[in-house]
């Protein structure tokens, strides 16, 4: 399974940008497609995940600007960032499960200048 991340970039505050994540590989289905993001000296924390039913969750610093949608296949996973602010700088990771594995893309880096 290979995860392709794109989307990532430099961006004024109150800026918006668009995050995709492709999955590919032969797996039957994946399940849960999520955002996860990180910076130097701090723990990868959640951004947003979506299941296969559509069942969407956000962390709390992003809920109501930032969305998460798949497309139509499933198999690719977006996430539409809004009213961009300098803490949300970071590298942006796209995960999602199967039902016997977790799968990372290599990341994409987020920058908000102020």
């Amino acid at each position: 399974v290979q995860l392709q991340a794109s989307g990532g970039g430099l961006v004024q505050a109150g800026g918006s940008l668009r995050l995709s994540c492709a999955a590919s590989g032969n797996i039957f289905r994946f399940e849960d497609m999520g955002w996860y993001r990180q910076v130097p000296g701090k723990q990868r924390e959640l951004v947003a995940s979506i299941t296969f039913g559509g069942r969407t969750n956000y962390a709390d610093s992003v809920k109501g600007r930032f969305t998460i949608s798949r497309g139509n296949a499933k198999n690719t996973s977006y996430l539409q960032m809004n009213s961009l602010k300098p803490e949300d700088t970071a590298v942006y990771y796209c995960r999602t499960a199967t039902i016997v594995a977790i799968y990372w893309g290599q990341g994409t880096l987020v920058t908000v200048s102020s």
